[in-house]
């Protein structure tokens, strides 16, 4: 399973936000885009997601797993994304929020010992009934990650998700993140300006 670059441009009113770029993410490995803010990193994201503005050109092809994803619709694409803001639903408990990104056809039964599973797995072993009001920013944090990896996703973008952080929080929070993209052996993206963020697999700067 690999996410393939070739060749994106990206303009705006017919001025490109990077030169041309071309990459290979194999399963389990992490590639990190760098650069400052405002140089088209988020909207690189939002390029491989499918929520690219129609004010943007897009030029090149994305590849998932061999296949073309230019013209497939976002909800299709099966490619996650994990936020600097973590976006939980507040009207809604832990459980429900997880439950959420689990795809249509699962029993509830299954859905919620799936859910408890990966809540004790993160150390969040008793969180189905909580409020999202009374998590710190940490397991704020924990619980956006698990619910876009509920998704099953082919792919994983993370767009910042630790710049929120302060440092000892930032530091665990980005061990996490890149243990549980391994384990599940799916390619990721990771954009960022922090070179502290740099998993090591490849690093991209735009």
């Amino acid at each position: 399973m690999t996410l393939q670059l070739n060749e994106i441009k990206i303009s705006h009113d017919n001025q490109p936000l990077f030169d041309s770029l071309s990459i290979i993410i194999k399963k389990g490995e992490i590639a990190t885009v760098m650069g400052p803010s405002g140089c088209g990193k988020s909207t690189l994201l939002a390029a491989i997601c499918g929520s690219l503005s129609q004010d943007f050109q897009l030029s090149g092809d994305i590849l998932l797993e061999g296949n073309s994803l230019i013209q497939v619709p976002m909800e299709l694409r099966k490619v996650g994304i994990l936020f600097q803001d973590d976006f939980l639903f507040p009207h809604m408990d832990i459980g429900s929020n997880l439950a959420f990104a689990i795809p249509q056809g699962v029993p509830a039964k299954e859905r919620k010992l799936k859910i408890n599973k990966v809540l004790e797995k993160a150390g969040l072993k008793g969180f189905y009934k909580r409020d999202p009001a009374t998590l710190s920013g940490g397991q704020r944090a924990r619980i956006s990650l698990l619910r876009s990896l509920l998704a099953e996703p082919k792919a994983l973008l993370l767009d910042e998700p630790f710049s929120k952080l302060d440092k000892a929080l930032k530091e665990q929070m980005r061990s996490y993140v890149f243990e549980q993209v391994r384990e599940m052996n799916i390619p990721a993206l990771l954009v960022t300006h922090d070179p502290d963020d740099n998993a090591g697999d490849q690093v991209v700067n735009l």
